[in-house]
């Protein structure tokens, strides 16, 4: 039988690795543990700062502070996905355009394929900017504010106030969910702002968004169907999606 140490550094395990875990995923892993002795390790993991407890269950830490999940997990997931629609995204850029490219990992797959030619590239992304500094011709401007570690990119007032003044030709915004309820969403209150203001001043408004997003909510909503012009997707969006954007007039790539 695994000692106390080793089944609650199992529990973050799973916990970091799914983003959250329900107690009753828990007690299934662990079957022979009473649920007094699972919420036990619970609430020392939480006090620990190694999970964080909610109710019916733990999220990750990362998951928590970060911008709803840790990039690096981001980039080795739904793959071919991301690169479907990087191929088509592609096809949207436009020389001599001001372009403003989102944090995420879907953006820096398209910030790592952007053509060298003549742009003006804004973007809060630290692996965005990391990508497209090897390319010569476009001017590139990283915003300032509050670094956050987790997801590779900068927030807060100062980046707020910065985008506020810039007229975008285009913008390429990353979410984290959709459903009819609430539309776009994602986790984290200041990164919303931010999405907010980045579509209130661009001309055109491009959402990436994988079709594993559609149908699920987060915390903070963003905007509605009626504030996109263009959701570039894989080709497994559902029928019931793909209707609301027709009678929205947005139009699915």
């Amino acid at each position: 039988m695994e000692s106390m140490e080793q089944r609650r550094n199992t529990i973050v395990d799973l916990v970091n690795q799914n983003g959250n875990i329900s107690f009753a995923q828990l007690k299934a892993k662990f079957p022979q543990i009473s649920e007094m002795t699972l919420r036990t390790d619970l609430k020392a993991l939480d006090e620990a700062k190694r999970i964080v407890r909610v109710h019916g269950g733990a999220k990750s830490v990362d998951v928590v502070v970060g911008t709803d999940d840790m990039l690096s997990r981001r980039f080795v997931r739904n793959i071919e996905a991301k690169q479907l629609i990087t191929q088509k995204a592609l096809k949207f850029i436009q020389k001599d355009t001001t372009i403003f490219l989102d944090s995420g990992s879907t953006t820096t797959m398209l910030a790592s394929c952007m053509p060298d030619q003549s742009n003006l590239i804004y973007t809060n992304s630290l692996t965005c900017a990391v990508e497209l500094s090897k390319l010569k011709e476009p001017a590139v401007h990283v915003l300032g504010g509050m670094m956050n570690r987790y997801s590779m990119s900068v927030c807060g007032i100062h980046t707020i106030r910065d985008v506020s003044r810039i007229n975008f030709d285009q913008a390429f915004v990353g979410v984290t969910s959709y459903c009819e309820q609430i539309g776009f969403s994602c986790g984290v209150d200041e990164e919303t702002v931010l999405k907010q203001t980045i579509i209130r001043q661009a001309e055109q408004k491009i959402l990436l968004m994988d079709s594993s997003k559609v149908g699920v909510k987060s915390t903070y909503s963003i905007c509605g169907l009626e504030d996109v012009d263009i959701i570039i997707s894989d080709d497994n969006l559902p029928e019931e999606f793909r209707e609301a954007c027709r009678k929205h007039h947005v139009q699915v790539i």
